[in-house]
């Protein structure tokens, strides 16, 4: 007992994993808002360009076609490689196509609008593997009672994007036009990739971390070893490793719990996409804002995702400090969140605009705090396939990328109004609580098959 509490005290000394998630939090920062710089100058380049909703939407879903595409290869290339040069790399050349967004005004309107839909597809293909590196990042970093508060603070990232980059966007496109926004945050991500390789090592590299700090994580269910070998050790060569087979996969597809979560991360990720994509849009054309009014108003609703985001994962983790299950402790977070979540459709019956946002802040916190889906991949995937686990999760849940800004854009042209889209996304906030509720059952790690046998389905009711 007296160990136990010398362990935990020199812990408390030595908190490089919680260093290790703030850096996946910038990281994640960057990511998000480089997938928002579209939504953003959204206005102004249907305008300059002469796109219908329709086409607007289908470029923005140029994203997600390739990031859905990206996820399986991105997966596999970190089980391969590590996280550490696998993220690095992906940061750099999503950054720098970017960048190159920033040079399509100097083309004629045709080509811009298909440079710019090839552009904004390879960023797609490029931020790919980022998630599930999070998450295998965190399933490494992070003993299973912290792992709720570590996904979460990652994952609100994507609310802290759109305060903290919404205004400065918009603020940039006042003040030159939308070709500066995307030469700027392009920059940003490439000086990120250079930072990121300097400060990121697997747990036992780490050169500040402690044995105590390594011992607690790994007594906690911390996979520490996940990267050993995969990194290049002084004065040694890399040790070569066998990549992770892709028949594993047809393990994951047949479990019906992941199956109940896929489902599930598939609705939440159709919230976000509304919010990354249209919402903006929707405030300058619905309600009547300027760009830059949309700009600093969308970060109030941000703020409150942001705020949810964080919350949740406390939320989580707090469950299981008092002994409640892990089912318990992560299905409670999202079903709640995703009831706020619905209450964006109250919008259609209000005019207020001060309304509007108080509305779309409490949707946008309940969105966050229902976010926990890379809290349960961290619970559920194989040790053997994180990365592909991963990016079999994010491969569900991004389709909606793509499905979301295309749909949408078909009822705001076919309606002429965005009472419509609104109610569809908050009916898929609901299949995500049916999803958790009918579907996923006990949430429990995933215990492969050995080679050659065939794996049982999960599926059976």
């Amino acid at each position: 007992m007296g160990q136990a509490k010398l362990s935990i005290e020199n812990t408390r000394k030595s908190r490089v994993r919680w260093f290790v998630v703030f850096m996946l939090f910038v990281l994640t920062t960057i990511n998000y808002a480089d997938r928002a710089t579209l939504s953003i100058v959204g206005d102004s380049v249907q305008r300059d360009l002469g796109l219908s909703a329709v086409s607007m939407g289908y470029v923005f879903s140029a994203f997600g076609w390739a990031y859905v595409i990206g996820q399986l290869p991105g997966g596999w290339l970190l089980d391969k490689f590590g996280s550490k040069i696998v993220i690095a790399a992906s940061v750099f050349f999503w950054s720098l196509f970017t960048f190159f967004q920033g040079f399509i005004g100097f083309f004629s309107a045709g080509i811009a609008i298909i440079m710019l839909f090839s552009l904004r597809f390879i960023v797609g293909l490029a931020e790919a593997p980022s998630f599930p590196g999070n998450s295998r990042i965190v399933a490494s970093w992070f003993p299973k009672s912290e792992r709720g508060t570590a996904s979460a603070i990652f994952n609100s990232a994507q609310y802290f994007a759109l305060v903290l980059f919404s205004p400065l966007m918009a603020w940039i496109v006042h003040r030159f036009d939308w070709h500066m926004v995307f030469i700027v945050m392009g920059v940003l991500g490439m000086i990120l990739a250079g930072v990121w390789l300097k400060v990121i090592h697997s747990p036992k590299k780490h050169p500040r971390i402690t044995k105590e700090e390594i011992a607690y994580i790994e007594e906690g269910g911390g996979l520490v070893d996940m990267d050993e070998g995969k990194e290049r050790k002084e004065g040694k060569e890399k040790e070569t490793k066998k990549g992770p087979q892709w028949s594993q996969v047809k393990q994951l597809l047949t479990n019906r719990m992941l199956v109940g979560v896929y489902l599930g991360q598939y609705c939440i990720t159709t919230l976000t996409y509304f919010f990354l994509t249209w919402f903006p849009v929707y405030l300058v054309q619905a309600r009547g804002m300027s760009i830059l009014e949309a700009g600093f108003i969308s970060s109030l609703p941000a703020i409150c995702g942001f705020v949810g985001g964080v919350l949740g994962g406390i939320v989580s983790d707090f469950f299981l400090k008092k002994g409640r299950s892990l089912t318990f402790a992560r299905k409670t977070p999202i079903v709640i969140g995703m009831l706020l979540s619905c209450s964006m459709i109250a919008c259609n019956y209000v005019d207020a605009e001060w309304l509007v946002v108080v509305i779309m802040s409490l949707a946008f916190f309940g969105k966050g705090f229902g976010a926990l889906g890379w809290a349960v991949v961290s619970d559920t995937s194989p040790k053997e396939i994180a990365g592909l686990s991963g990016g079999l999760f994010n491969t569900f849940g991004n389709i909606a990328s793509i499905t979301t800004p295309i749909i949408i854009g078909y009822i705001v042209n076919a309606t002429g109004s965005f009472n419509g889209a609104l109610v569809f996304v908050g009916a898929n906030a609901i299949v995500a609580i049916l999803s958790y509720l009918l579907l996923v059952g006990e949430i429990k790690r995933v215990e492969l098959k050995g080679a050659g046998m065939k794996p049982e389905s999960n599926l059976k009711m």
